[in-house]
Order: C-alpha cells, then structure tokens, then sequence
C-alpha cells in the first residue's frame, strides 16, 4: 500500500475522527476528517481519495444513505472503497452497509490498530484486479441475470427458470457476484481470493477450486464440460454468460 493513499473520514464526533486521522497519518497515510455527507462530497470533489470510513450514525443522512447514494451516483468517486463504522455492531448495519455497497465493516469500539489493519485488507482486496477490470453490472443492482439464472442481491439467493430458489452459503455468494461483476473475463485464484476475502475470510482455509466446483452444483454446470463457469488452464476461471442487471436496491427500500 503506497504512502501516498488518501483517506476520508467521516464521522460526526470530533474527538473520534481526529483520533483516527492522527493515528492512521503516523502510519504513512494522507487523512481527510469530515463531519458530515455535505463536507464528505466537498472533499470527493477536492481530492483523490483512495478509501473512505464512514461512520453509520450521523445526524441528517447517515453512513447507509451517504453510501447507497455515492453508489449510485455514477460519479468518478462511485466505486472508491468504502469502511464502515457501527456503534452498535448490530447484524442489520453490517447486512444493510454491505447490500449498499459496503466493502467492510468494523463495529465501535475499536483500536486505531485494527482500522488500519481493516484499511489495508481492503485497497489489496480492491486492487487485486487489474485496472481495466472494472465491475460492469451496477453496485446497487437488484438482481443479476445470467444464462437462464437470476440472482437475488438483496435475499442472497438464485432463482431458476421455474422460479425454485436455491440457497448460496456466504462464501459462494460473495464468489458469484465477483463472476457476476466481470464477466468474460479471465479471473486468476490469486485474483478471487483477495475479491471474496472480508471479514470471515476463514470460510476460504479450502481452495478456490473447491468453492467453484460448489457454485458449478448449484448452477447444475457440468464439471466435465462447464458452459457457465469455465476452467482457464494456467489462468484461473472465466464466466463465460452475459449479465443483465434489472432494478436497484434502493427500490426495494433496503
């Protein structure tokens, strides 16, 4: 991670965000703190910023809001990672900042140490792929379409062509939308590994190969002769469909 990355935080407590910036610039970072998703936009415009911590309880629009709507904004500043912080650490911030377009979460409190540690999993995460390997469905979008399959964003699940709904583990999920998100192009282990790793990064102490032979069952992909997921010899795998992405999440007012 270069010395030179820039990140933004955003949290209404003065004393918590210039806690955090001195930390994280003794550690070689460039800091931004702001207090509110009105100075937040200002300093989008103003800056390159590499990563952002946005706190989720915020007087006006809060961290969910600021982060559903950066998501959706089509701006040059759509896609930068996004940290975010809960007071609370309940399961429905960490579910809802994740379908928003969360990169990861850390409930309060918290040591400076393990914010850091947090910040730089993720720019690895997100740089793992090359530049040109840019998500193509949108972030936000409600479901995925691809071969005679639809995936359910907000459930987490697949639906089939007579509308059965088969359930996804969080390992295959996350697996599947990174295919979802690039697809027709070739995707390295190393590549999928950092993609699908976050917090429970522990569901991967088994291989890549394995988890894509699951996600193959699901699908009902041969493993002799895949048409949806294939084998790349010497490279790693490739979604081989189109996807089609239909409605956004903030229809569905999650």
């Amino acid at each position: 991670m270069s010395q030179q990355d820039h990140i933004l935080i955003v949290d209404d407590d003065r004393e918590i965000r210039h806690l955090l910036a001195d930390y994280l610039e003794k550690q070689g970072l460039r800091c931004t703190a702001v207090a509110d998703g009105r100075e937040m936009k200002s300093a989008l415009e103003q800056h390159r910023i590499d990563l952002i911590v946005l706190d989720v309880m915020m007087p006006g629009d809060d961290g969910l809001t600021l982060c559903r709507n950066l998501r959706a904004s089509g701006s040059p500043h759509a896609n930068t990672p996004i940290l975010m912080l809960t007071a609370r650490g309940e399961d429905m911030d960490r579910i809802l900042g994740l379908e928003m377009g969360a990169d990861d979460y850390l409930a309060k409190p918290f040591v400076p140490r393990e914010l850091y540690a947090r910040i730089r999993a993720v720019l690895r995460r997100t740089r793992a792929l090359p530049p040109n390997l840019e998500a193509t469905p949108p972030a936000n979008a409600r479901e995925l379409r691809f071969s005679h399959w639809r995936l359910d964003t907000v459930n987490r699940h697949l639906i089939d062509t007579d509308g059965t709904v088969v359930a996804l583990s969080g390992a295959e999920y996350r697996i599947l939308s990174v295919f979802l998100s690039h697809p027709q192009k070739v995707l390295s282990r190393d590549q999928l590994m950092e993609l699908t790793q976050g917090r429970e990064a522990d569901v991967f102490d088994r291989s890549i190969d394995l988890l894509v032979s699951r996600v193959r069952q699901r699908l009902g992909d041969s493993a002799r002769e895949p048409t949806i997921i294939k084998t790349v010899r010497n490279e790693g795998y490739v979604l081989a469909a189109e996807v089609a992405a239909t409605g956004t999440r903030a229809e569905t007012g999650r």
